[in-house]
This record gives structure tokens, C-alpha cells and sequence, in this order.
């Protein structure tokens, strides 16, 4: 990593923490590659940019399309986004817990899938990046950024989380169990738990599974795991070496191999050369 970035990540207060995963800060000078790819991991984000008033959406194929809102909802993914690196010289952002979404937002989760919606949408009239911006040091801004949070979840309290969705990530995460299994567990057909899971977490349970187990797979790799493929691919739960393959490519639109060669300091972001 380079000696004058800066990354900051904290866990929020309990009070919140049924909804947030983790709160981050990030900040780094004009980076020599100007595009990344950044790997589905199975969360949605609210992202703010504070270096400038708008974020970049590159599509697929790393082209610039048009301008976001510089604060705006990711949306659950299936595939990887290519990001312009011009917008980490500041930001930071909030990694929302599975399942957290619908109650804090108050909004179908997958509503969301594959898309950037801006966050005045949601919350008219809050101006979220101009506060930030008139914090000065980074841990403040993470700091303002929570009791931001908190304060609008007690003014605005959140709904409750779905007791059959908390049930199925716990089956899924905990237990390894597939989705017949995981329906069959809690009483309900799995088109009820495909349904309920997909407007809370903004995916389909088994595609949300699939996405687990690759980053399982891309976790390994990251910390340099030096095994045959057909090894690794058993140790994360794939069928063999060639199922592995196949969808790792499909979620990341590359190889194993370049993604070992080729990743930075961050498990999910992958420089383009």
C-alpha cells in the first residue's frame, strides 16, 4: 500500500450494528491506473465521494459513461463493476449487513440489483457529503458519519429484521446448508424463502451463495494460498476444479491465475492493467 494512503474501517455501535456492517474512510492521491474492478461480495454500500461532486459509473467495459451523485446506494451485484480510480482520492462509505437493507432504508432490497441510485432519492433533502466535508480529520468524518446514522435511526426507527431471512443466513452461513435444505428447516416453500430473501438482501439465496463461497475462494487466493486448484476449489465448496473456474470467471470476468498475479492490497479490488 502506498505510504500516503489512508484507510480507516470501523465496527458501528450496537444500537445500529443489526443493519450497518462496518463503516470506511479511504483516501489516496491520483492513482497511476485510472480503473478497478471490484468484486461482488454479497453487501450493499452507500458510497460519498468528498473530492469531488460526482462519482463515475464505467460500466463493464471501463468506459466512463456518465456522472452519479456524489453519495449515492449500491446495489446488490452479480458481477464485478469497474470503478474510476479518480474517485478514491476521498471517500468513504457504509457496508450495509445482509439483510439490513429493507428495514434501514425502508425499501425493497432488490429493487436495487445492479444499480446506483443517489441518496437523495431515499432521503430527500439530506446532504450528507457536505457534512463530512466540514469534518477535518478522517476519524472524525467516520465518527460524524455514525451519530449521522444513529441519530436517523432513532428519529426514523427502522422496521424490524425478517426473522425468516436472519434463519436462512444463519442455515447458509453457519451450516452450509443449500436452499431445498434451508426451506425444508424453517417451513416454507423455497419460492416463499427465494421471495422474502431477495426483498430483504437484494438477491436470490442461491445466487447470494454462490457469491459467498467465491469470495471464500477469492480470500484464499488474496492471502496467497499455495495449493493445486483442484484442491482449493474442494476446501471452498465448489464440485471440482472446472465448476471453480467457470464461476469465479462469471463473477469476476477473469481467471484464477490473473487474479493472483494481478490483485493489490484489497481482497476485492483488482487493478486493470
Amino acid at each position: 500500500m502506498n505510504a500516503s494512503m489512508i484507510y480507516l474501517e470501523e465496527t458501528p455501535n450496537p444500537y445500529f450494528r443489526s443493519w450497518v456492517r462496518s463503516l470506511w474512510y479511504y483516501k489516496a492521491p491520483r492513482l497511476s491506473l485510472s480503473r478497478e474492478r471490484v468484486l461482488p461480495n454479497g453487501c450493499m454500500q452507500i458510497i460519498v465521494n468528498l473530492s469531488r461532486s460526482y462519482l463515475t459509473d464505467c460500466g463493464e467495459d471501463g468506459n466512463a459513461s456518465r456522472r452519479l451523485p456524489r453519495a449515492i446506494v449500491v446495489g446488490m451485484r452479480s458481477r464485478y463493476e469497474v470503478v474510476d480510480t479518480g474517485d478514491m482520492e476521498e471517500i468513504v462509505g457504509v457496508v450495509i449487513q445482509p439483510g439490513g437493507f429493507a428495514g434501514l432504508l425502508r425499501e425493497r432490497a432488490d429493487l436495487f440489483f445492479e444499480r446506483f441510485i443517489g441518496l437523495e432519492e431515499i432521503w430527500a433533502g439530506v446532504s450528507l457529503a457536505d457534512r463530512l466535508c466540514e469534518v477535518p480529520s478522517p476519524l472524525e468524518k467516520l465518527r460524524t458519519l455514525e451519530v449521522f446514522l444513529t441519530g436517523r435511526l432513532r428519529n426514523h426507527p427502522a422496521t424490524r429484521r425478517s426473522e425468516l431471512v436472519d434463519q436462512a443466513l444463519h442455515l447458509f452461513q453457519d451450516k452450509g446448508f443449500c436452499v431445498a435444505e434451508c426451506a425444508r428447516s424453517v417451513g416454507v416453500s423455497e419460492r416463499r424463502l427465494s421471495q422474502v430473501f431477495r426483498e430483504h438482501v437484494g438477491i436470490a439465496p442461491k445466487m447470494w451463495c454462490r457469491i459467498r463461497r467465491f469470495q471464500t475462494a477469492v480470500r484464499a487466493l488474496h492471502n496467497g494460498a499455495d495449493v493445486p486448484w483442484a484442491e482449493l476449489a474442494l476446501r471452498c465448496g465448489y464440485f471440482d476444479q472446472s465448476h471453480f473456474a467457470n464461476d469465479f470467471r462469471a463473477f469476476s470476468g477473469i481467471n484464477p491465475t490473473t487474479y493472483s498475479a494481478s490483485h493489490g492490497p484489497w481482497q476485492n479490488h483488482v487493478p486493470i492493467l
